[in-house]
């Protein structure tokens, strides 16, 4: 397999069509064809088809595509370090970051890294682990800060904890619930919940199901914490995640506590790597920054 190959192979995916990834890639369509055929010979299987309705995938194309995209990101990356040794500062780190971390530790954090790389092209992606998942095992995304369950992770994905913070639920001041005092009473509430494997959420229901407790109804589905905060403030759903984020003069506003409730056992807040795969060296100092600004929230 060569890199030339495998970066045609992942245009025509994003394209769509073998003309939009010729144009993508400044090369004739019988050029780039050319280069799908010498893929596909040299690993003896067919990795698309072309149809009328477009190209579709085989699923040895899709399986090569996940690994093409790592192997792709980690040479760009390897680029990255090499031209950094030699003298260009401009440096590519992308990071997933909860937003309790930004509510927290992520302020100061960017102060100190601005000041050690001022030229470094820093990209931030919201930190819900179903955002971030995707790119880590694509190599889009260098590391991510999150709030999970290890166990639940895949093989791939290393996992570094840095602090334990308490998760709570919480809703609108003045919800009609806000007095309950067991949980068996948050079951007749309507939930707006982000239920990736190994979420808070996630952790909540396997939690309450323990206590023989289930969601009596529906629960709203949502992956985004800026519209589930929204929710929350706004209608009469109920959501759930770290206190740290609740108890902020901004993110926090117009949320109460539901004071009388057992506490939900503590979370673990880490670092999410990419097994076997090294940072670049502006990611690690990045890393080592969020390690030493986020170990002082644990309880």
């Amino acid at each position: 397999m060569k890199d030339h190959q495998l970066r045609a192979l992942l245009q025509v995916a994003e394209q769509g069509s073998i003309r939009g990834a010729s144009r993508e890639l400044h090369l004739s369509q019988s050029a780039l064809t050319k280069a799908l055929r010498e893929l596909e010979a040299d690993l003896g299987a067919e990795l698309l088809v072309r149809s009328y309705k477009g190209v579709e995938f085989t699923p040895a194309g899709q399986a090569l595509l996940i690994r093409a995209r790592l192997a792709l990101a980690t040479l760009d990356k390897a680029r990255d370090e090499v031209r950094w040794l030699c003298g260009d500062t401009s440096i590519k780190v992308t990071v997933g970051v909860t937003p309790t971390i930004a509510a927290t530790a992520l302020p100061r954090v960017l102060n100190e890294f601005d000041r050690a790389h001022p030229d470094a092209a820093l990209t931030l992606v919201e930190g819900m682990l179903t955002n971030v998942m995707p790119g880590l095992l694509e190599g889009r995304i260098d590391f991510a800060i999150v709030a999970v369950e290890p166990d639940q992770l895949p093989y791939e994905i290393v996992f570094e904890p840095l602090a334990r913070i308490l998760a709570e639920p919480a809703a609108r001041i003045g919800h009609p619930l806000l007095k309950a005092n067991t949980w068996s009473q948050m079951a007749e509430a309507r939930w707006v919940l982000s239920l990736g494997t190994g979420s808070l959420a996630q952790q909540l229901l396997v939690w309450l199901e323990e206590q023989g407790i289930i969601l009596s109804r529906q629960v709203v589905k949502c992956d985004s914490p800026t519209l589930m905060t929204e929710l929350m403030r706004r209608t009469d759903l109920v959501g759930f995640g770290p206190r740290i984020l609740f108890e902020d003069p901004l993110s926090g506003a117009g949320l109460a506590h539901f004071e009388s409730l057992p506490a939900f056992p503590s979370i673990t807040l880490g670092m999410l790597k990419l097994r076997g795969v090294p940072l670049n060296s502006g990611a690690q100092r990045l890393a080592t920054l969020f390690s030493r600004h986020i170990k002082p929230l644990s309880l």
